[in-house]
């Protein structure tokens, strides 16, 4: 017993681990009051950690709060967490008691750095709030909610951060920015660097000059092998940079289709990994993967690089821009990357009417009030789609989701898919047929939709959805992540939904495609058009 009864040893702030092995022998021969001794032991190892030295300061109190207040916005309500929806709100009730106490308790041991009597004022209401609702999490008001409590305590629990002066040793809590007023701001996170080579430019003027240049690379078909597509050709841009003509895309040979609908880049950055599989975790690497794809565009980077600096303004901009990439001595494949997702970025930035109105700006329709809080109930939307961009990376941000939803070949149900999804990426059983959750957001003007563009309407979307996705349709789908049960939705919740979904369409100001491209000194690319002939 002597040999395990401290298995640690401290050393100077930090701790190792000695060396510990129980054999079956050891576990036989030990008494139980010896084993229970020997985990006694352990407490003052906990008490010894860093986690119990952070509880020690009120830096961790403020970031855990701004958790707490992030789930109870986009996952505490939802049934995320509960799988017994007849427990959520009761859950919900007794939860946010309990933190009441914690609350008193902390300003209580942390004077200097307390919660204020706004605050607490605030959170009291809201328990209050909580207790005037049924116990059903379907009749949940979580607009009022959301904001008239939660996103105004996140707004104050903001200010806390910055006049504490608090800090982490954690990456993850630099996840968020600590400036965002409101969670839904579309600075609460960043999944990318729409920059990327750029990134340390500062000066809104440079900004802008790199992003114009974006815009015509954009609409340029030099960026293509044959100098006849464009990124317009697949991403319009007044359509949300998508295609809503085609079920999937027209290929480089003119004959051949893609296996994928065009995906939207409207608040593509919002997102930890691109595409529906997933592949790509960077804007730029996504740009270079579709520019270099012999299916797409066709291009190298080599032959890339001379046709554009072929063309004087080109060579001129790039060249300007190069002091700003002191690490790099010429122009590379990466300052034109980095360029074109500056330039389709920008558009997103910009707020729907749903964002006015539970940012208190504006008033909603109870058509959309009643759609939003379906949406984050009953209809089951929430638990893969979270709040604020209605995506699917949830609190803390970091990470983002895929599920299995058995979307068919056809709308005729006859078979799924045959599209491997994120299983071509990560080969799990788990991942077969797996895809990325996209955002809500705009998707009133961005269909088709699914990953193969089987659906034409929401209405279509909707009705999968309540049926059970392609498992409650009778498709064979073993690892579905959707509930395969209906969910009941009536005439008049569809309605609701789709009230909801269109109030999400984003007030963007599209500009209008360049009235003529830069000149090359290679007289056959000068016969190229704006955004392409195909």
């Amino acid at each position: 017993f002597e040999k395990y009864e401290n298995p640690y040893k401290r050393e100077g702030a930090g701790l190792t681990l000695a060396s510990v092995y129980l054999d079956e022998a050891d576990i036989k021969k030990d008494s139980l009051k010896q084993l229970l001794n020997s985990a006694l032991n352990t407490i003052a190892v906990f008490e010894a950690d860093s986690v119990t030295e952070n509880l020690q300061t009120h830096h961790h109190f403020f970031l855990a709060n701004r958790l707490f207040l992030l789930n109870l916005a986009a996952i505490y309500t939802t049934g995320f967490e509960c799988p017994d929806t007849a427990k959520v709100i009761i859950e919900l009730r007794e939860m946010l008691k309990a933190v009441q106490n914690n609350y008193f308790h902390f300003n209580e041991s942390f004077s200097n750095t307390p919660l204020t009597k706004e605050y607490l004022d605030t959170y009291n209401n809201m328990v209050a709030f909580t207790a005037t609702q049924q116990d059903n999490y379907g009749s949940f008001d979580n607009f009022t909610f959301i904001s008239n409590y939660v996103n105004p305590l996140f707004a104050l629990n903001q200010k806390f951060i910055s006049a504490y002066k608090v800090s982490s040793k954690s990456f993850v809590d630099y996840s968020l920015n600590k400036r965002a007023a409101s969670i839904f701001s579309k600075e609460l996170y960043n999944g990318q660097n729409e920059k990327g080579i750029f990134r340390r430019v500062k000066d809104t003027t440079v900004l802008n000059e790199i992003e114009q240049t974006g815009k015509l690379l954009f609409y340029d078909p030099i960026l293509s092998v044959n100098n006849s597509r464009s990124c317009a050709s697949c991403h319009k841009p007044k359509e949300y940079f998508t295609d809503t003509a085609k079920t999937v895309a027209l290929l480089l040979d003119k004959k051949s289709f893609a296996l994928r609908n065009t995906p939207s880049l409207i608040n593509a950055g919002y997102n930890h990994l691109l595409m529906a599989d997933g592949k790509h975790i960077s804007l730029q690497e996504q740009a270079r993967a579709v520019i270099e794809n012999p299916t797409e565009l066709g291009s190298n980077e080599k032959e890339l690089l001379q046709k554009i600096l072929s063309c004087p303004d080109y060579k001129k901009a790039f060249q300007k821009f190069l002091q700003y990439t002191p690490v790099e001595t010429e122009i590379t494949f990466e300052h034109i990357v980095a360029a074109l997702t500056m330039y389709y970025s920008k558009f997103s930035r910009h707020y729907a009417p749903f964002d006015d109105a539970i940012n208190g700006k504006a008033r909603i329709s109870n058509d959309v009030k009643n759609g939003f809080n379906l949406f984050m109930s009953r209809a089951q939307c929430a638990t893969c789609h979270f709040v604020p961009q209605f995506n699917g990376v949830k609190p803390p941000y970091i990470g983002s989701e895929f599920e299995v939803l058995g979307v068919p070949a056809d709308t005729a149900f006859k078979k799924l898919s045959a599209d491997k999804g994120r299983y071509e990426i990560n080969a799990a059983a788990e991942t077969l047929n797996a895809f990325r959750t996209g955002s809500v957001r705009n998707a009133q003007f961005t269909k088709p939709y699914m990953h193969n563009g089987v659906f034409t309407s929401l209405d279509e979307v909707i009705d999968f959805y309540d049926a059970g996705g392609g498992a409650g349709k009778g498709l064979q789908v073993d690892n579905q992540t959707l509930s395969s049960d209906s969910l009941r939705l009536s005439k008049a919740d569809k309605k609701n939904l789709i009230a909801f979904i269109h109030s999400l369409s984003e007030n963007i100001p599209f500009d209008t495609a360049p009235s003529k491209l830069p000149v090359s000194n290679n007289k056959a690319l000068n016969k190229r058009k704006i955004s392409g002939d195909y």
